[in-house]
């Protein structure tokens, strides 16, 4: 991910426009790091603006549950891509990275540095490297397929799709529905597509990417206040009013961490402590899987580093040359 072709990353003499990134798990600090490093291009004499890279941080409807900066956070500098999408309407992973590209080379265009922030790296692969060119899948077979238990699915796609199956967990009801209706609609497994992308920005740009690596017990710790803290500052209302418009269950925004938790003890399934209690481990393997994910997949040239340690005038050094 992040293509390391030359010019190199970041590397001094790189005449592509430049684009930050600041990547790391949910409660990591990466919105307030963005907004100091907007304000130091700032200083340089250039404009900078801020683009969301975070699946739930999309939609209108999880102003609280997806923690999206407030107005005084965002200290006056532009974001993008924020609270964009109503909650009805989802937002694949190419619909973010067709406006995400659009933005860029708009604000390239205005002489503005953009800044990527956010914890979905499927977005940022995505977007860097681009997507297989997967044709559209026919919509009757989606429904039906979408409709089946993942015991059914799971039967059906070791039989149409052995490869696929072989690789997929067994519990794996996300991949196993899109590998089954992939081989459904097109006639052909889909491996057949990988290694294919298309459209991917990485190469037209000089990438200054820093993820942020915190220690496990100190990001925990900041998961558990945050689902508290979201409780006080209105996710109980977003809740309420997501189920009053009975959207469908399966869309993303019904699925966002917390959703399911705070449902559960609106509906006096489970008492506020055991919400409290279940929303936080929810939310830590949810920052434990992106923990994972950002130490090992992005290229070993991304810097990685904990918070405390960051010092944007020299990690950013090469981005901030006036």
């Amino acid at each position: 991910m992040g293509t390391n072709n030359p010019p190199e990353s970041g590397a001094q003499n790189d005449t592509r426009p430049p684009l930050a990134l600041i990547a790391g798990p949910t409660a990591s600090g990466k919105s307030d790091l963005a907004v100091r490093l907007a304000e130091a291009v700032i200083e340089t004499g250039r404009a900078a603006a801020i683009i969301n890279c975070d699946s739930a941080q999309v939609y209108a409807d999880l102003r609280v549950l997806s923690a999206r900066p407030s107005n005084d956070e965002m200290r006056g500098v532009p974001h993008y891509l924020f609270g964009e999408w109503d909650g009805a309407t989802p937002c694949s992973t190419a619909d973010w990275a067709k406006a995400a590209k659009a933005k860029i080379t708009e604000l390239h265009e205005a002489g503005s540095v953009p800044i990527l922030v956010g914890g979905t790296g499927l977005y940022m692969r995505t977007l860097l490297d681009g997507i297989s060119p997967i044709p559209p899948i026919d919509p009757e077979i989606r429904t039906k397929v979408r409709g089946m238990t993942q015991e059914a699915a799971r039967a059906a796609l070791e039989e149409e799709d052995p490869e696929a199956a072989g690789r997929l967990a067994a519990a794996d009801s996300a991949r196993t529905q899109r590998a089954l209706e992939v081989v459904r609609s097109t006639g052909k497994p889909i491996t057949s597509f990988h290694g294919k992308s298309t459209g991917g920005i990485g190469n037209q740009v000089a990438l200054h990417p820093l993820v942020i690596v915190p220690d496990r017990t100190e990001l925990y710790a900041r998961c558990d206040l945050r689902f508290e803290q979201m409780l006080e500052q209105g996710a109980i209302d977003e809740v309420k009013a997501l189920a009053q418009r009975k959207l469908d269950p399966d869309l993303p925004v019904m699925r966002a961490i917390g959703m399911r938790e705070i449902l559960a003890w609106l509906e006096e399934e489970v008492s506020q402590r055991e919400c409290i209690q279940s929303g936080q481990q929810a939310t830590r393997q949810y920052a434990k899987r992106q923990y994972t994910w950002f130490r090992n997949q992005p290229p070993e040239n991304w810097l990685r580093k904990e918070l405390q340690n960051i010092v944007i005038e020299t990690d950013f050094e090469l981005l901030l040359r006036k």
